[in-house]
């Protein structure tokens, strides 16, 4: 015996002997066009849509409200589909691209967690009693506003810088252009760079060590900003001492 529907995504099997099989297997494809290469408006919005568009997914933070979402768990999918509201348990390990945020989450059976709050890292040498050297990516979107933005992200003391590379992910305005760098080095990592969408930097510098934690710095030119975003990517080298035998 099985259950009614598939144990990952929820999907009604068509049983013996069913009557009206359309039913299931159109229940099914709606179901597959909504959770298949996920696209998600928001994560952040907690009022119901009056008039969303057909097919449009949310994920809902908590204290959702209206009349179909009130009461449903953080984190649920939220579906709209010929006049009706379906929520949907993500499954573990389901990736969202978030329209409003320009990112990636990822679904970890509890919470949805950015993608580009994690860093990639491979060790490129290690000795046998576990000295290493590392080579790192750490990313973050940065909303910028004001005369300059902070990444919560750091460059890491005692790591060797390679690069910083940027792109811009939401039109910035306010500034005719910005400068990507540290404190006291505006422009360290690329100087006057591009608000446009999708404007990049790649901003190589001879290897540079740091022996304090030192975050990037967006610096606004020509204005202050008023809105925008800029993808940050922080290229390092790092080093692990021999572990105790």
């Amino acid at each position: 015996m099985f259950d009614d529907v598939t144990p990952r995504l929820g999907l009604p099997y068509v049983v013996a002997a069913q009557a009206q099989k359309h039913i299931p297997i159109n229940e099914s494809l709606a179901r597959l066009d909504g959770l298949v290469q996920l696209a998600v408006e928001s994560r952040s919005v907690t009022t119901q849509p009056a008039s969303p568009a057909a097919g449009g997914v949310w994920i809902l933070p908590a204290g959702a409200t209206g009349a179909a979402w009130a009461g449903q768990s953080a984190g649920t999918l939220m579906r709209f589909e010929a006049g009706a509201w379906e929520p949907l348990a993500p499954a573990e390990g389901v990736l969202a691209w978030v329209k409003d945020e320009n990112q990636v989450v990822a679904f970890d059976g509890a919470a949805w967690t950015p993608l580009s709050a994690t860093f990639r890292s491979l060790t490129a040498a290690a000795t046998p009693n576990l000295a290493a050297i590392r080579l790192e990516i750490l990313e973050q979107e940065v909303t910028l506003s004001g005369a300059s933005t902070a990444t919560s992200i750091v460059i890491p003391s005692r790591a060797i810088v390679l690069a910083v590379s940027t792109r811009t992910t939401v039109a910035v305005t306010g500034a005719t252009a910005y400068n990507c760098g540290v404190a006291g080095e505006a422009s360290k990592f690329g100087g006057s760079l591009g608000v446009a969408k999708n404007s990049s930097n790649i901003g190589v510098v001879g290897p540079t060590a740091y022996y304090a934690d030192t975050p990037v710095v967006l610096t606004a030119v020509g204005g202050n900003f008023v809105s925008g975003k800029v993808r940050v990517a922080i290229h390092v080298m790092r080093f692990d001492a021999p572990q105790s035998v």
